[in-house]
């Protein structure tokens, strides 16, 4: 459930139950598709162009078939998957890990693109509703926030290469590249901030986000692009879906340390920046949280975590509200 990276439900679908639900499964290639129903020994080929689209619709809508199941690829899958959504279809993007596992929990070692197809079909079936359903909006401009965080790789690399070279004239080149990728930086964040603000709704999401001491306009355009759910789940859910959330590791008479595993790694990442300088700068809950933990013992890091936990819980607190944040929120 909170691996799923957005799923839409078609009007009165809610009545309907997993186990009334026919359910196709879709492996995705750069030029084909395989697709195969659960339970049905039934397996095909389409085209993974519009045509292709078209054809598996109606041959989807022949079948009964009311909800499809579909790997991410990165890109492959967006056309079909926009298309099977516009024709009313409920469609769940799985990722790549939940897959896998299901396949270790069936024991299917065998592999072929049409097995794939069955078995996304298979894991598809068993799985709940989806939380929140995707926004088209967020998905076009989280391709130009994935583009910023390729161009701050870029920028690190850099860094690091600057450190090694010793001749002015080459040393001069690399600095005025960094400049280059970090103006580009600004300018990109602009344009995701003015998409945002084009719609009033998103706009309001992103300024409320901001009004949280300690979290900046990068990390509150991660966290407003990548997080679709913020304002509408639980804290429970909201820090589960970004690996924020602790999960207990006992066994027995063991008891293991909880660790935060999976979710969102770049919403994450983006929240750990930001409560670094949170807890030591500017945010007064955040700082008294993180020194309260590293008085009990805490590690640093472990801390950490925990101050960029609060931070999505704010993030989330200010939306379900709408009301913007307030300095003498506590961090319990």
């Amino acid at each position: 459930m909170p691996e799923l990276l957005g799923s839409l439900y078609k009007a009165g679908s809610m009545k309907m139950t997993k186990s009334s639900m026919t359910t196709a499964g879709i492996d995705t290639a750069k030029s084909k598709l395989d697709i195969a129903i659960h339970k049905q020994s039934r397996r095909w080929q389409v085209k993974n162009d519009l045509s292709g689209w078209q054809a598996l619709a109606e041959t989807l809508t022949k079948a009964g078939v009311d909800r499809v199941g579909i790997e991410a690829t990165g890109a492959y899958e967006r056309g079909v998957v926009a298309h099977l959504r516009k024709a009313g279809f409920i469609v769940l993007v799985l990722q790549p890990a939940q897959v896998k596992a299901y396949a270790r929990f069936r024991l299917r070692r065998a592999k072929s693109d049409a097995i794939d197809a069955a078995l996304i079909a298979a894991c598809a079936a068993d799985l709940d509703k989806p939380l929140v359903g995707p926004d088209d909006r967020l998905t076009q401009l989280a391709d130009l926030l994935t583009f910023i965080e390729q161009i701050e790789e870029d920028i690190t690399r850099w860094k690091v290469r600057l450190e090694h070279i010793g001749e002015q004239r080459l040393r001069e080149t690399v600095a005025e590249d960094i400049a280059r990728l970090k103006a580009r930086r600004i300018a990109e964040l602009a344009n995701i901030a003015a998409a945002l603000h084009s719609h009033e709704d998103l706009g309001r999401r992103l300024d409320l986000v901001l009004s949280v001491q300690g979290i900046g306009k990068r990390t509150a355009i991660a966290i407003v692009v990548r997080m679709p759910e913020l304002g509408q789940v639980s804290r429970e859910e909201i820090t589960a879906l970004a690996g924020l959330a602790p999960f207990d590791n006992d066994s027995g008479k063991y008891k293991g340390q909880r660790h935060i595993a999976g979710g969102r790694d770049r919403v994450r990442r983006s929240l750990y920046a930001a409560a670094l300088a949170a807890a030591f700068r500017w945010n007064p809950a955040i700082k008294d949280l993180y020194q309260r933990l590293t008085t009990r013992g805490k590690p640093h890091k472990l801390a950490l975590v925990a101050c960029a936990r609060k931070l999505l819980i704010f993030a989330n607190a200010v939306i379900q509200k709408q009301t913007p944040w307030q300095t003498n929120e506590p961090a319990t």
